[in-house]
């Protein structure tokens, strides 16, 4: 069974994503565009739950789909696209999640959305300090019900989420 536990922020985070940045971009080759490091783990400062999540902008899935037994050797499952289209979802970890990598093509309206909300969070903190509040909240509150935790956090992701994409395209 999977707990939730929102820790405070923990600087080897980033060094946690280059160090897997690099074995994946020897996983993807040519394939991989561009590999961010996003979700709160991204944001300094920021408590989190410590997952590293890893979005990676790909050039085409179907090569992707073909690494699948490579990213099964970096103890990552291969998950297809989890409820997202055109998105290739990978955890690693099993019960005790490290970390979770997000394919998309490049150009796809989920890269901009992850990397705005990112960015807004880092250059607003008083919307992140309210978004880690509601997340230790609700890992106390939910702490072994990861479907409630995610329910309870997405009225304040969505109302920042527009507030991010406002922001980014105005840059």
């Amino acid at each position: 069974m999977r707990t939730i536990q929102v820790v405070p922020y923990n600087p080897m985070w980033k060094n946690e994503f280059e160090k897997e940045a690099k074995q994946l971009e020897g996983i993807l080759g040519e394939e991989c565009v561009k590999i961010h490091h996003i979700g709160s783990t991204s944001i300094p400062g920021m408590s989190a739950k410590p997952i590293i999540d890893i979005l990676i902008e790909a050039r085409d899935l179907h090569e992707i789909d073909k690494k699948n037994n490579q990213f099964h050797e970096l103890g990552y499952e291969p998950r297809g696209e989890f409820g997202i289209p055109n998105r290739r979802y990978f955890p690693k970890g099993g019960d005790e999640r490290t970390h979770h990598v997000h394919i998309f093509p490049t150009g796809h309206e989920e890269v901009m959305r992850h990397i705005a909300f990112r960015d807004y969070l880092i250059e607003h903190p008083c919307d992140a300090e309210r978004y880690a509040n509601v997340k230790i909240e609700l890992a106390y509150k939910y702490k072994t019900n990861p479907y409630k935790y995610v329910e309870g956090k997405d009225s304040l992701i969505k109302e920042i989420e527009g507030k991010a994409k406002r922001w980014y395209l105005e840059k």
